[in-house]
């Protein structure tokens, strides 16, 4: 582990906007999850949600392994206990919609805790997505055809949530990462040895902050060696 690699590693942890977040209801293309999962990244989103559609068989879909080292992806059976959680967690749930109701995604407040929820390519929202959201967003369109990608559509509602939260300061480019993160950030150094930790329900071994090196490798090689 290069200290320069391990810097740019704590500087996007240290960045990262964990009351922003993304839940997708029904989107049953693989490249179009990958696609919306780089946004999420790509604005600092800690976790991501998924409701799996019945056509959508996977564990972790190849076009979006990659994303998924350095973003979560949590997956709920259904709508109603997606939402109740992210209330739980503080969240305001923002459904995107076409509606006469909705307000330009320009207008709304990202600022605050907000989960964005997305559409299925086919037919968008479920009627109880839409009814049970706190907000309704729309992206205004002038042409004939009155519908986006819905991973072009997500893009353009989370780089308008950076846009503002970065005008408000939200985004800690310090490298300081809270006690809370560490876990994380070993596992984003070191997945290899992070994965057999966890296989072998071993501690993570201390990092050295600085270098992100581990302290004292010799005591840990003692402790691979007793497992094997």
């Amino acid at each position: 582990m290069l200290p320069e690699r391990f810097h740019k590693l704590k500087k996007a942890l240290s960045a990262r906007q964990n009351d922003l977040t993304v839940l997708m209801e029904n989107v049953h293309k693989p490249h179009n999850m990958a696609a919306i999962l780089r946004s999420c990244e790509a604005v600092g989103i800690h976790r991501a949600h998924i409701i799996p559609s019945d056509d959508l068989r996977f564990n972790k879909p190849k076009s979006a392994a990659g994303v998924l080292r350095w973003i979560e992806l949590q997956r709920h059976k259904d709508q109603q206990s997606a939402y109740a959680q992210l209330r739980q967690q503080g969240f305001r749930i923002i459904a995107a919609h076409p509606s006469e109701t909705a307000t330009d995604f320009r207008d709304y407040d990202y600022s605050q805790a907000t989960a964005i929820v997305m559409g299925t390519e086919r037919t968008g929202l479920s009627a109880a997505a839409i009814a049970d959201a706190d907000e309704l967003i729309t992206i205004p369109m002038h042409g004939l055809v009155q519908s986006l990608n819905v991973s072009v559509s997500a893009a353009l509602v989370l780089f308008e949530a950076q846009r503002q939260r970065q005008l408000k300061g939200l985004y800690d480019e310090s490298g300081n990462v809270s006690a809370g993160a560490m876990d994380t950030l070993f596992e984003w150094a070191w997945p290899r040895i992070a994965n057999f930790c966890r296989i072998n329900k071993l501690p993570y071994p201390e990092l050295d902050t600085d270098t992100g090196q581990i302290r004292d490798m010799d005591q840990f090689k003692k402790q691979i060696s007793a497992r094997t």
